[in-house]
């Protein structure tokens, strides 16, 4: 049963990506480009997203509905680690700098443009040394 949920879910969110334009990578830079021409497309995009998550968070929560019979984990008061930090900052350099992020990367892969074919395999290896560098996997 989870299996196909995930799949769904992850079509669902590559169309939307597609749809909103966000696998351009023109547009995430032309929205961190403050100075010159600002495109606020992904504001709007990730408006959206948080609204629609934290309103389907709020429903499954008050109701104390399970969800793939998992429970939906406690975020009451978790500290922000330095793992988290450091994962975030070259996140958000790798994003900045590319102007891809991994899902829209993943679906630029099937247009064959040099930029995806490159940046792909250096985010997976970045993800292998990342989990070889911090342990993850324990």
């Amino acid at each position: 049963m989870r299996t196909p949920l995930v799949f769904v879910a992850g079509a669902l969110f590559g169309v939307g990506l597609v749809l909103s334009g966000m696998t351009d990578p023109a547009r995430v830079i032309g929205f961190l480009d403050f100075f010159e021409v600002w495109d606020p497309t992904l504001a709007f995009v990730m408006g959206g997203a948080v609204t629609s998550f934290g309103l389907g968070q709020l429903l499954l929560r008050k109701r104390h509905i399970r969800f793939c019979a998992t429970d939906l984990p406690d975020t009451s008061s978790a500290p922000i680690s330095p793992k988290q930090e450091t994962g975030s900052i070259l996140f958000g350099i790798g994003w900045g700098l590319s102007g891809f992020c991994p899902g829209p990367a993943l679906a630029n892969l099937s247009r064959f443009q040099p930029e995806v074919l490159i940046f792909v395999p250096l985010m997976l290896i970045g993800m292998f040394l990342a989990q070889k560098a911090f342990r993850l996997d324990q």
